[in-house]
């Protein structure tokens, strides 16, 4: 009975995510999201908005935590993001109201990371990030990094958070993920790390979304050595076509 109840709470997980090719408004987006157990906290999402504006909507964020309580504030983050993004609230608003929701309806052991953007069809984005790893911007050979703007939701009342800007050219990429990659461990208990995962998209960022996807995740197996993954993994690709 316990597993069926497993197997029902990924179906429902997995409803939950968004369509994993899109190609809208100048943009193809594409995601990798892969459980380390039976469920997963961390959270993916894509939407468009609902004003006509041809903008994309995008999150990545990661619930301390693992299985099925972490999975519960996952559906938590889904159910806020679009609520408050199909009513035209900002960027940074939605992070510091989704911060203040977690400090009200959560106990005080659980908090999320959350990098949360817009992406126009003019090139624009914009993007907040709530203590989650670093993003990584790919153009030409050179990656930036878009570090936190702030700390994680659901750690402290009453945040603020800063949103920065950035203009994509054609074939511009921005890499999101979770820590599931750059902390995964092999047999010699070596970190895979941030720096190698950017080496990888420096020189593969050319690919289509799917097939760079798939060349982070075979270098990341190559260097585990058939290690165990211990955390849950994600990623999404967004990469500028015009």
């Amino acid at each position: 009975m316990l597993q069926n109840d497993l197997d029902l709470a990924w179906r429902i997980q997995a409803s939950l995510l968004p369509r994993q090719d899109l190609c809208l408004s100048g943009w193809q987006i594409h995601y990798r999201y892969e459980p380390a157990g039976p469920v997963s906290g961390d959270y993916c999402d894509v939407l468009t908005g609902r004003n006509g504006d041809g903008a994309l909507y995008f999150a990545m964020g990661d619930v301390s935590g693992k299985g099925v309580a972490a999975s519960l504030l996952m559906a938590h983050l889904n159910a806020s993001f679009r609520s408050l993004i199909d009513v035209g609230v900002p960027i940074e608003q939605f992070v510091e109201r989704a911060n203040r929701l977690l400090m009200e309806r959560t106990v005080s052991l659980h908090y999320a990371t959350l990098a949360c953007g817009r992406a126009s069809d003019s090139g624009d984005i914009e993007i907040c990030n709530a203590g989650h790893c670093a993003p990584v911007l790919v153009h030409e050979d050179k990656a930036e990094l878009l570090e936190a703007t702030g700390l994680p939701v659901g750690m402290m009342g009453e945040q603020s958070y800063a949103v920065e800007h950035r203009s994509l050219e054609a074939g511009d990429v921005l890499f999101l993920y979770t820590d599931g990659i750059t902390e995964a461990r092999n047999r010699d208990d070596h970190e895979y790390g941030l720096e190698r995962l950017a080496g990888v998209l420096r020189e593969k960022h050319s690919l289509p979304p799917r097939a760079l996807a798939g060349a982070c995740l075979a270098d990341l197996a190559v260097f585990l050595g058939g290690a165990p993954r211990t955390d849950d993994l994600s990623l999404m690709i967004l990469r500028r076509t015009e």
